[in-house]
């Protein structure tokens, strides 16, 4: 397989890291620093599940230097998708496939508005992981995993091939046959402990062992998992208790990027992490107080980030 990584951060330069240590054809896309970097001295992948280095690396700026390619994994952030799915269009060939790997669950749609349904899977992955230095990612924590399938279910030889060659690459990835559910899973998970850990500029062993932050924690993942069913995702009974359970399992100094890219001043996905939660609630008729509160007391620093607010 012919595989491309747009947007080679934490998540792109680790699981594409993995596929072409395993022999993987693998091209990152990527600009600035972190390309020149990638294209002279390679990528170097620091992971508590063992360091590697890919010298030579192959990593170009623009899709067109590639072609048509069988899987492009999407690993930029959320708000940048709409863009980024026009960008692959050279890399699109009859047979390709996009993955996006963001957090949230607006993705799919985006690229399927984009690229057609043909060519847009829904993906997820799990992992803590950050550009540490130009052409080094940093993998801090959580045991890596990736999924993915058509959102309708009808799993195909194509994701077969790519579950093992992620397999083969010491990953653990899974095609389930409902991805929507796994997306939401993570979403619950992944707004609640973002929005959260923003406000109370705190990790999640601060704000998970505060009773008065917990409970804030605890009905966050009420609301977004409330939303999830009003939207007819099929989400299983005790899932709320669960993710609370995983999050309770997180090293203590665990933040959300989203939080970190906040507390850094720059742009960050809470318009598609607790702003999703709010729109879809609004549009579902469910409530949703608390997120709404988190996305309020957020959106000055994100739009300050934005330049569209001075302070």
């Amino acid at each position: 397989m012919r595989i491309a990584v747009f947007g080679a951060g934490g998540v792109g330069g680790y699981f594409g890291g993995r596929l072409a240590q395993a022999g993987e054809d693998v091209t990152f896309i990527a600009r600035g620093e972190h390309l020149k970097a990638l294209q002279t001295t390679g990528l170097r992948v620091e992971s508590i599940k063992g360091d590697f280095t890919i010298s030579p690396a192959q990593a170009v700026s623009s899709p067109e230097a590639v072609g048509p390619v069988d899987i492009i994994l999407l690993g930029v952030k959320a708000w940048q998708v709409p863009d980024a799915a026009q960008a692959v269009r050279p890399m699109i060939g009859a047979e390709t496939i996009v993955i996006p790997l963001q957090n949230g669950v607006e993705a799919v749609r985006q690229v399927a508005e984009a690229l057609g349904d043909q060519h847009a899977a829904g993906g997820l992955c799990r992992i803590s992981s950050m550009i540490a230095a130009p052409g080094v990612i940093r993998h801090v924590g959580i045991e890596p995993s990736i999924a993915f399938n058509w959102p309708d279910g009808h799993a195909d030889e194509r994701l077969y091939k790519l579950r093992n060659a992620f397999q083969q690459a010491g990953v653990n990835a899974e095609v389930p046959a409902d991805i929507q559910v796994e997306i939401w899973r993570k979403f619950i998970f992944i707004a609640s402990v973002s929005g959260v850990g923003s406000v109370t500029v705190a990790p999640v062993g601060a704000f998970r062992s505060v009773p008065e932050t917990r409970e804030v924690l605890k009905m966050a993942i009420e609301e977004v998992t409330a939303v999830g069913k009003a939207l007819d995702v099929n989400l299983p009974a005790g899932i709320e208790e669960n993710i609370l359970r995983f999050i309770d399992s997180l090293p203590a100094a665990t933040t959300a990027s989203m939080q970190r890219d906040i507390a850094n001043g720059l742009p960050s996905e809470l318009d598609y992490q607790n702003g999703s939660v709010v729109r879809l609630g609004q549009e579902c008729g469910v409530a949703t107080p608390v997120n709404s509160f988190i996305y309020a007391c957020l959106l000055p620093m994100e739009e300050r980030a934005r330049g569209k607010l001075e302070f």
